[in-house]
């Protein structure tokens, strides 16, 4: 049976991720090594709540920073939800400035907007083809920081007046800068889109 690999590094809001594979019907793995992913692991999932870097210092150390650049060049399927997302990025100006696992194009900045957090729900514009039957739903975020623009730009949402990436897929690695887990039944239903789908 296949299983969902969600990425354990101290950075993660792992409960959530698991009750909605749950609710898929999917089968969800905690990895706390990248030395011990199972053979029946087929996605890997990288949440992520807080700051861009004891974030990336956290993979850094358990190693997780080059398993996951190694497992997209293999082209196997990668997720990253919200902070994950930011760290596929180039690096991020947060508290600093900071590189990430480069498997996308573009850096995380502080986004142009008041308040801040950027919290609750906005719509998706997208053109991509994985989530092109979502386009225009509204799903929930909460963060600071995003990419701006980037050439892997999958979908936008305007905030105001402030434009930024709500997601990006390159090859078999797409990040989502919303919470799926956390926006109900369109959320679920764009997670398993994305997890049947990604890589194919």
């Amino acid at each position: 049976m296949k299983q969902v690999g969600i990425v354990e590094y101290g950075a993660g809001n792992l409960g959530n991720v698991m009750r909605a594979l749950k609710r898929l019907g999917r089968s969800g793995v905690l990895l706390e090594s990248p030395d011990e992913i199972p053979e029946s692991v087929s996605t890997i999932v990288l949440p992520g709540v807080g700051a861009f870097g004891p974030a990336m210092d956290s993979l850094r150390k358990k190693g997780w920073d080059r398993a996951l650049i190694e497992w997209a060049d293999r082209e196997r399927p990668l997720l990253g939800i919200c902070l994950g997302m930011q760290l596929f990025a180039e690096g991020s100006d947060e508290n600093g400035s900071h590189r990430g696992l480069g498997l996308i194009e573009g850096k995380s900045e502080k986004l142009d907007m008041t308040p801040l957090p950027h919290m609750g729900w906005n719509d998706i514009s997208t053109e991509d083809p994985i989530l092109k039957p979502f386009d225009g739903s509204y799903l929930y975020f909460v963060h600071s920081y995003g990419l701006k623009n980037s050439k892997d730009r999958a979908a936008t949402t305007e905030a105001g007046k402030v434009a930024f990436v709500s997601a990006v897929r390159k090859d078999s690695v797409m990040g989502l800068q919303f919470h799926p887990e956390r926006s109900g039944d369109v959320g679920h239903a764009i997670l398993d889109r994305i997890l049947e789908e990604l890589g194919r």
